[in-house]
């Protein structure tokens, strides 16, 4: 039966009475697998089903903790200290089948993810927009869409041709934007890596439109809801994946400065932390997290073999590997970002999510971070110039500087354009290792997955570039095609 219901959503209602820590993650008072126009009868019911439908993005299948994981996996970074399957080593070692667990529990929780904004922007048409009013209503659906776009994007990264690939003509996923809240009607076919792109930069423009500049003063609610300059830093991302460097470029520039130090002037001030190993403590609520998944000591926690610092600190699954970006002399022994590597029984392990079981693995997930959003803009200026531009090497030091005032980079210190490309792409591995970014980084660029310790490289022209279909996805609908 539970394969039958794997688009049926469970939506959670949960009571939201502020913006205080231990409401992030309510108590349920009810669910329904079907969509009960009842939930939206009240300002508290809709309230707290927007917050389930970032509960449905935090969940530990999925950006709670294995979507990073699996895409640092799959690179060459880490070794795997242990073979056992149920936490990731068939896509360490590239043995994945159809009925893998990682295979079809990701695909299962990013549609069930999917299933719940698009119930949920079904009964605010409905219902809802009625009881809360078009302007909250427009900023509540304005987030289905944003977390919505988030989860076709983060499938995409595993399931489907890279966009370079046909410029997006390969097969894509199945385009569900119609909830499913009884069981059937599962046949769909498999649109095109370009729809599926489509359809997440309508998401995104839409949400940019609707969703609000903040949420006041309070630093919580700004960092784990989306926000207008959420939706267009998550833009940047999805146009460098799509080698669409201008509109990187135009997105960018919207939200950072013409000239250091680089800042947001509208929306929440966002600007990197002078020290990065802020970011990644309590309160976790800096002017550079732009969008994180929260999760509290005693409230809610990302448990068990779902945990994020259990694959890599906790449990120590998963150890550096020396060989990898830790051991390149571009990453000196000055940089802060050393930090978070640390030795225990002389293997060096990332600990930039360090808290342990006992304290419930309770560290932020972050989605989208400001760094990013100023490589992103750095990589396309000199992409979309084919030259060592000046603003782009001035954005790349303001990320390498901050935590390595060793390294200045200068126009003249690069040969050629090819050698800012290659900086940033490894200035990219520095500064989110651990955070899901690697084997994106390689698939957008039509670059060869390196080896690792006994595992081979893997070249774009492998079938083991992308996952393959879940199993189930393909038992239940008809009309899915596998890869």
């Amino acid at each position: 039966m539970k394969k039958k219901l794997i688009y049926i959503t469970c939506l959670t209602i949960a009571l939201f009475a502020s913006c205080k820590k231990e409401f992030l993650t309510p108590e349920s008072e009810t669910a329904v697998a079907t969509l009960n126009y009842a939930q939206f009868s009240t300002v508290g019911r809709i309230q707290g089903q927007v917050l389930g439908l970032y509960a449905g993005l935090r969940a530990g299948d999925f950006y709670g903790s294995r979507y990073l994981v699996y895409n640092e996996l799959r690179a060459d970074n880490f070794i795997a200290q242990s073979s056992n399957s149920v936490t990731a080593y068939q896509t360490y070692n590239y043995t994945l089948g159809n009925g893998a667990q990682e295979v079809t529990d990701f695909w299962a929780s990013a549609y069930n993810t999917i299933n719940r904004c698009n119930l949920f922007i079904e009964g605010m048409a409905a219902k809802g927009t009625s009881v809360v009013g078009d302007a909250i209503s427009k900023n509540y659906i304005a987030e289905a869409k944003l977390v919505r776009a988030i989860s076709y994007y983060s499938l995409l990264q595993l399931y489907a041709r890279p966009y370079y690939d046909g410029l997006g003509t390969k097969p894509g996923l199945p385009l569900r934007l119609s909830g499913n809240s009884v069981a059937g009607n599962y046949d769909l076919a498999r649109s095109s890596v370009g729809t599926i792109y489509t359809q997440i930069l309508k998401d995104l423009n839409e949400a940019e439109t609707d969703l609000p500049l903040t949420y006041g003063t309070v630093a919580v609610t700004n960092v784990t809801r989306a926000h207008r300059n959420t939706a267009i830093a998550f833009k940047t991302r999805v146009y460098l994946t799509m080698q669409k460097y201008a509109e990187v470029i135009t997105e960018a520039n919207k939200i950072v400065s013409a000239a250091a130090p680089f800042t947001a002037a509208t929306g929440v001030p966002l600007a990197l932390q002078a020290d990065i190993t802020n970011v990644f403590k309590t309160p976790y609520t800096t002017s550079e997290s732009i969008l994180s998944m929260p999760f509290v000591s005693g409230t809610e926690v990302g448990g068990g073999q779902s945990a994020l610092g259990s694959y890599f600190f906790g449990v120590k699954l998963y150890s550096l590997n020396p060989s990898g970006i830790i051991g390149d002399p571009t990453f000196t022994a000055a940089d802060k970002r050393r930090s978070f590597i640390t030795v225990s029984a002389g293997l060096p392990y990332m600990s930039k999510f360090p808290t342990l079981a006992a304290a419930g693995y309770a560290d932020y997930v972050p989605v989208i971070r400001y760094s990013e959003v100023l490589l992103n803009l750095g990589e396309a200026i000199a992409r979309s110039t084919n030259s060592v531009d000046a603003r782009a090497v001035a954005l790349l030091n303001a990320v390498r500087s901050r935590s390595d005032a060793t390294t200045v980079f200068t126009v003249a210190g690069f040969g050629s354009s090819q050698a800012l490309f290659d900086t940033f792409l490894k200035e990219r591995n520095i500064e989110f290792l651990g955070e899901g970014f690697r084997s994106p980084d390689l698939l957008r660029l039509g670059l060869t997955i390196p080896g690792k310790s006994n595992v081979d490289p893997v070249p774009p022209t492998s079938t083991q570039y992308i996952w393959p279909i879940s199993g189930a996805e393909l038992l239940y609908n008809k009309l899915m095609t596998d890869n």
